[in-house]
């Protein structure tokens, strides 16, 4: 029988890479922490694991009880994970407007996966409301546990193991750290860890510029999986990041190719978002600092979206 244990452990100790092909001469130097060699290929397998021990500890989640949860993908995947290591059914709520593959690796892991459907395949503030309300209902099941994933207390501490790493990565030293927002959990955790260490560090919040709620934009459909929910998440706390960028989808996706080819970096929208923000920072910053960011996923979770698979430039 496999140890539950073992899995587990597989999770985090992920290392960094440095960019050199993408990064313009005289600017700072950006590393990135390759969460994408988690056991499902994302940070969030980190988020996950925190979410059902914490559950399972504060008597939330009992033997035969249900996970319930809504996602675009990434944290649901995490999530069967860890509850197909545990012995845990878990339903999910998701939608077309995310990848075939990260839908297929939810119920290969054996989730039961609901579609809500979408209005042309993007991410907006009425899809991922509804996803919400529908996981919402499916709570109220005896024994269910629904994670809710933008408004647990447990998910932030899950990516304070991330941040330790990568301030160890770094030999203790870094200037600012760059992260997307979708329920801002891990931005949190990131800059909680972070800051404790050295109160200098800047935070960069990147959101994508067709949402950019955080900024006090109107709400928008985008593709850039994972973020901009199309409202202000709960978590999102005033002076929570120093600054706030906006990334279009068009350019996330253009910079998740060139990482590709350029760095042999395969990654998502996401991670495309965040390096083109962090480029950003390190032209502005200069020779002698130091820029982190993270790729939050692979990019074999995007091979059948126009990202990789019918796009090229």
């Amino acid at each position: 029988m496999t140890d539950p244990a073992a899995i587990l452990a597989s999770i985090g100790d992920t290392p960094i890479l440095e960019l050199r092909r993408v990064v313009p001469a005289g600017s700072a130097r950006v590393v990135v922490k390759l969460e994408s060699m988690n056991p499902t290929g994302s940070m969030k397998d980190r988020m996950a694991r925190a979410v059902i021990e914490g559950a399972i500890a504060d008597g939330k989640l009992a033997r035969g009880g249900t996970v319930v949860e809504y996602t675009g993908g990434s944290t649901g995947t995490s999530l069967a994970f860890i509850c197909a290591a545990l012995g845990f059914p878990i339903t999910v709520v998701s939608s077309d407007a995310f990848s075939q593959e990260k839908r297929d690796h939810m119920r290969a892991l054996g989730a039961t996966v609901l579609e809500i459907p979408s209005h042309g395949r993007g991410t907006t503030k009425e899809l991922i409301q509804s996803m919400i309300a529908r996981a919402k209902e499916l709570s109220s099941a005896p024994g269910a546990f629904w994670s809710d994933q933008f408004n647990n207390a447990h998910a932030a501490d899950g990516y304070a193991s991330m941040a330790s790493e990568l301030w160890e990565q770094c030999d203790a030293r870094m200037d600012a750290i760059v992260q997307s927002v979708g329920t801002a959990q891990c931005i949190t955790g990131l800059a909680r860890t972070l800051r404790a260490r050295n109160s200098a560090i800047r935070v960069i919040a990147v959101e994508p510029l067709e949402s950019s709620v955080l900024s006090g934009g109107a709400p928008g459909g985008h593709n850039i999986e994972g973020v901009g929910p199309g409202f202000v998440p709960p978590m999102w706390k005033p002076g929570l990041a120093d600054e706030i960028l906006q990334v279009s989808t068009r350019d996330a996706k253009a910079m998740a190719r060139r990482l590709s080819r350029e760095e042999a970096l395969f990654a998502g929208t996401s991670t495309g978002a965040n390096v083109v923000a962090a480029l950003r920072v390190a032209e502005r910053l200069g020779a002698g600092r130091k820029v982190a960011t993270v790729a939050c996923d692979s990019g074999l979770k995007y091979l059948s979206t126009d990202v990789y698979g019918s796009v090229s430039e």
